[in-house]
């Protein structure tokens, strides 16, 4: 399975490109996207993709949602299958991959981890089971993150908001008021190197579920990113999400 890295010079590009070179899920890393530049892995990487290489089955893509036209067409052109993990898209850059779903085998999520996938399930299941609990998300990352809330956070209150439709998504929290009961909070905490941790705290008055997960290391993203690649070989155009993965 030959793999493009889109943002082969970033820091989980570098995590893609080493697990590819020693052939994780069948990877073989055969070219990067970087306007840093990538010469350490020894494959040709461009600095734009005009100049990438095409010959490949599936990109991987860990760079910046402003980068998310070229690389949509890209790979339109192509018909390439992507597995997207850039998280932090407008809300038209959101529409452009929804869009490019009905044309390519699209991967979509912003967060790679299994048990991150795993989070949001079970977020869903115990939102559903107890439709009186208020829900709380907090989320914490290193300092140099440039998005708050995270889109994992986003994204797991989204899918709580499957069987809560009635919830309203509320990131931070301040002045005088109360809280109201269908609020979804999500709490952003940057601080050092932390690599990634959401909590999920579901409660009443009598009890509370608390579900967390603790990122110990960037590799759990790119092993999950490069499983999403496999994953995607053979299949037809569509959207896709870790969801896909681990359906229960």
């Amino acid at each position: 399975m030959k793999i493009l890295v889109s943002g082969l010079g970033g820091a989980m590009g570098r995590e893609v490109a080493r697990l590819a070179l020693a052939g994780y899920r069948g990877a073989e890393l055969s070219g990067g996207v970087s306007p840093h530049g990538c010469e350490e892995f020894h494959v040709p990487c461009a600095a734009d993709f005009d100049h990438a290489v095409t010959d490949v089955d599936c990109v991987v893509d860990f760079s910046h949602h402003s980068a998310t036209e070229a690389l949509l067409s890209f790979v339109k052109a192509h018909r390439l299958p992507l597995v997207l993990a850039t998280t932090g898209q407008t809300e038209e850059e959101r529409a452009a991959v929804l869009a490019a779903a009905t044309e390519i085998p699209l991967f979509f999520a912003a967060n790679c981890s299994l048990g991150v996938a795993l989070l949001i399930e079970l977020a869903k299941k115990t939102a559903a089971a107890m439709p009186d609990a208020e829900i709380e998300i907090i989320e914490k990352h290193h300092d140099r993150k440039l998005d708050a809330p995270s889109g994992t956070a986003l994204a797991i209150a989204e899918a709580i908001r499957e069987v809560r439709p009635e919830a309203e998504i509320v990131t931070g929290r301040s002045g005088h008021g109360k809280r109201t009961p269908n609020e979804i909070g999500i709490h952003a905490v940057r601080m050092g190197n932390i690599v990634g941790e959401h909590e999920v705290m579901i409660g009443t008055s009598s009890q509370t579920v608390t579900l967390r997960h603790e990122a110990h290391s960037r590799a759990l993203f790119a092993e999950g990113a490069l499983a999403a690649a496999a994953f995607l070989q053979g299949k037809p155009a569509g959207l896709y999400g870790m969801e896909s993965m681990i359906a229960f």
